[in-house]
């Protein structure tokens, strides 16, 4: 910055005009206070550097200048070209209403630029990140010519808004398609919890050759594998990643240690955090507690945060969560209550409805159901199920009929067509011998047709994430799969046979003896 201000006194003493490569370097520091002053001064700045200093706002998350900057250059008789709109439009993407983006869009289709692919892609990008995908797809379906990045744009568009059906649709009907292209549909089913078609949507990419994934991919795809528990096409992931040199990138590295806790592969985990170093930041340090915290490695868990708070890392409300659930499977109330305090007092977080649920469940483990109940009488926000249903849970496991009533009462409200809190409630009943209550909710359950819905399983096998259902018979190749598996039964129950006979003969030669 010094050598800077030599220069700009140097260029002042000599009288040549140095501006432009100025406000170059100043951009590049950046120091946008210190650009302004000298552009502002500068009696005939030329298009180039409102371009520069446009886009610089922009990146910096300051809309409102860029767009201050846009008006004073038509003002002044400048005439905008394509990268002018293009980094605006960008500027105004980041706006929380969208009145700028429609006024941009009324001078762009006036200025002669509509067919430049490059601003009506950055407009199209502006639109959705509003959320306004109709306008987005009038400037997409008005477009004379698309090329890749336009239908990336589109695609892109409907994926973050989460419009998965219409974000197929347009996928399906691309003339050509490219790493973004496939990284956008995977990325955007991934964000939605659509982990199963995510990581089908990969594999499909991976059979195009033409295609090979980079970073953002591996990091989209990555939380489906350890959503779906996929723990070998997660590492034929990373084997891909490191030889490729994208495990240095941070984000890639913590979607591969969030791949190794969720799969409950703590150890190797610990082995992934260690590598990351000095990059850690604090997703990293999130997702080892969190780990730790759900594996039953509790004492691990707030020894790492203790580690954290040393290396002046600041915890945010998820490092809480994996904390809480650290004292909830330790069983530590004490501990819990000082954490939950400490979130407000001394790191200035408000809890939120996880944290509240997580102290929920802290308490009803403990059997603590009336603080437990006045808890979540005395929460900032309404209950959701989540929280009630904890309690019933708890109520059931301790037997206080009492306290599951009213916890009950509160999820038919929230959940009226859920089997399960019918079955825990009349399992109560049943437990106390009322039968009253048992048949009022059985009649409960049959008016409203209430019935219990399929469960179903993951399984990976050779490199693909089959899901099943109790006697499915959708695969392929199930009657196979049914020939094993009465195999595998016939088998056991002649184990089970043979070891009843070798303990009844035991037994014999013991009475005989």
């Amino acid at each position: 910055m010094n050598k800077i201000k030599q220069f700009h006194a140097h260029s002042l003493k000599s009288g040549i005009d140095f501006t432009k490569d100025l406000l170059q370097d100043l951009l590049q520091i950046p120091n946008l206070v210190y650009a302004r002053k000298l552009f502002d001064l500068y009696p005939t700045p030329c298009l180039f550097l409102y371009n520069k200093l446009i886009q610089s706002y922009s990146a910096h998350h300051q809309p409102h200048e860029s767009i201050f900057l846009f008006n004073l250059l038509s003002f002044n008789g400048l005439r905008p070209n394509h990268h002018t709109f293009t980094f605006v439009f960008s500027a105004s993407a980041s706006m929380s209403y969208p009145l700028p983006a429609r006024m941009l869009h009324s001078r762009f289709c006036k200025s002669g630029f509509v067919s430049d692919s490059f601003c009506s892609t950055a407009l199209i990008d502006t639109y959705a990140k509003l959320g306004l995908l109709g306008c987005a797809r009038r400037v997409f379906d008005e477009m004379p010519e698309r090329d890749i990045p336009v239908w990336n744009a589109m695609v892109s568009g409907y994926s973050r808004n989460g419009d998965m059906k219409s974000a197929t649709y347009l996928f399906d009907s691309m003339p050509e398609k490219n790493v973004i292209s496939w990284t956008a549909m995977i990325s955007g089913f991934s964000q939605n919890g659509n982990y199963s078609k995510a990581l089908s949507m990969f594999l499909c990419m991976e059979k195009d050759k033409a295609v090979k994934p980079n970073h953002i991919t591996i990091t989209s795809v990555l939380p489906a594998c350890a959503n779906l528990g996929a723990l070998e096409i997660g590492q034929r992931i990373e084997a891909y990643a490191r030889e490729n040199g994208f495990f240095d990138n941070v984000y890639v590295s913590n979607a591969i240690l969030e791949l190794y806790t969720k799969c409950g592969k703590v150890e190797v985990a610990n082995r992934v955090f260690d590598e990351i170093g000095k990059r850690r930041n604090l997703c990293s340090w999130n997702s080892m507690i969190n780990g730790l915290a759900i594996h039953g490695k509790y004492n691990e868990a707030l020894e790492l945060y203790a580690q954290m708070l040393q290396e002046g890392i600041k915890p945010d409300d998820v490092t809480f969560v994996g904390l809480l659930l650290a004292c909830v499977h330790g069983g530590m109330v004490i501990k819990g209550r000082e954490l939950f305090e400490s979130m407000a007092k001394i790191f200035n977080t408000s809890p939120k409805l996880e944290h509240y649920g997580c102290m929920v469940d802290l308490l009803g483990r403990a059997g603590k159901l009336q603080e437990a109940y006045i808890l979540i009488k005395t929460m900032p926000m309404k209950p959701d199920a989540v929280v009630w249903g904890t309690l019933l849970g708890a109520c059931s496991v301790h037997g206080n009929e009492e306290i599951a009533e009213v916890a009950s009462e509160a999820l038919f409200k929230l959940e009226p067509s859920n089997p399960g809190n019918y079955v825990i409630m009349s399992n109560i009943y049943a437990r106390t011998e009322k039968w009253d209550g048992v048949s009022r909710l059985r009649k409960m359950m049959k008016s409203q047709r209430i019935t219990k819905a399929a469960g179903y399983s993951f399984l990976e096998e050779g490199g693909e994430v089959h899901k099943f259902m109790v006697e499915d018979k959708s695969h392929p190749k199930s009657d196979e799969i049914y020939e094993v598996l009465n195999e595998i039964f016939l088998r056991m129950k002649l184990e089970k046979s043979s070891l009843f006979s070798e303990l009844q003969l035991e037994q014999q030669l013991c009475t005989l003896e």
